[in-house]
């Protein structure tokens, strides 16, 4: 008996050569059915597209779901679910501006929810400070007149989170002071 030869895990390399062999009818097809297999192939192509009227709204749905779950149909929060759709968003389109708009908002859901329920997580809390750490690096890669209004959100949410204890609101002002420079 001859031993089967094991095969390595497929990898963009082996799609890429299969799909090289497809017509554009082909490839038409290929992403029609992607389309219609899953709702993210979906937000994607239409993020990807600019098809709607606000692209960023699926992507704040799912951050306000995973961030800010309803108690009273026994849902939970998911920081790694909220974070992902931020990431898909990032390899949808890119846009800082909208990259950007969406690490704020998360930022406001989180600490609007804390304050809402009184919820309690370490690690609801850090992953707070992170993303409040990386939506302020972000406003500052932002032309000058898009800044304002999101440093103010940001400073809101800074200033909501002084109430949940652990440091949060601290670690915010450092970060606050350490990447917007105010003029003197």
């Amino acid at each position: 008996m001859t031993k089967s030869e094991s095969k390595s895990q497929p990898s963009w390399t082996d799609v890429k050569a299969k799909l090289a062999a497809f017509d554009r009818a082909g490839l038409v097809d290929l992403i029609h059915h992607l389309y219609a297999a899953h709702k993210d192939n979906q937000m994607f192509l239409h993020a990807r597209f600019g098809l709607g009227e606000d692209v960023l709204e699926p992507y704040k749905r799912t951050l306000d779901r995973w961030l800010w779950p309803d108690p009273f149909r026994n849902q939970d929060t998911s920081v790694v679910k909220a974070k992902q759709a931020i990431s898909h968003y990032k390899k949808a389109v890119g846009d800082p501006a909208g990259l950007t708009e969406l690490r704020v908002f998360y930022c406001e859901q989180a600490a609007g929810y804390c304050q809402d329920v009184g919820y309690q997580d370490e690690g609801f809390f850090d992953a707070l400070v992170g993303m409040f750490e990386q939506a302020l690096k972000s406003t500052n890669t932002l032309p000058v007149g898009g800044r304002d209004s999101l440093i103010t959100r940001l400073n809101r949410v800074r200033e909501i989170s002084h109430d949940f204890g652990y440091g949060v609101g601290d670690d915010m002002d450092y970060l606050l002071a350490k990447y917007i420079k105010h003029p003197r």
